[in-house]
């Protein structure tokens, strides 16, 4: 009837094709990504797990890391653990990012305003 083999998978190939762009490459990409991040760790990095804990990279033994959460206190974690690296940029918008103080002065009128937002 005119209807060609070809013709018939050509929609399915090029689904498969979008996808593999879309979809596999970019994931593939970001999990090398991660596990390069986490090869290069290096003792006093600060770091943040995937569970959203900052630490301190102390030491690394294969496929562990020593974490230090406070001074003195130490924990061991897997290397898959670590999310990302932290820069001191990121530790001042984290802190920023908890909320923001508002100070408040009295005009003497009973009005309250406000003054300055950090």
């Amino acid at each position: 009837m005119g209807n060609s083999p070809l013709g018939t998978f050509l929609p399915l190939i090029l689904l498969v094709v979008v996808f593999y762009f879309l979809l596999i490459r970019p994931q593939r990409k970001r999990q090398q990504e991660q596990i390069q991040m986490q090869n290069s760790l290096t003792p006093g990095v600060r770091v943040v797990t995937t569970t959203g804990l900052f630490a301190t990279v102390v030491a690394l033994q294969d496929e562990d890391v020593v974490l230090e959460v406070a001074p003195g206190v130490e924990t061991r974690w897997l290397k898959a653990a670590i999310g990302r690296v932290v820069t001191p940029v990121d530790d001042v918008t984290d802190v920023e990012a908890e909320g923001t103080v508002t100070e408040r002065t009295d005009t003497g009128n009973g009005d309250d305003t406000s003054t300055k937002q950090s």
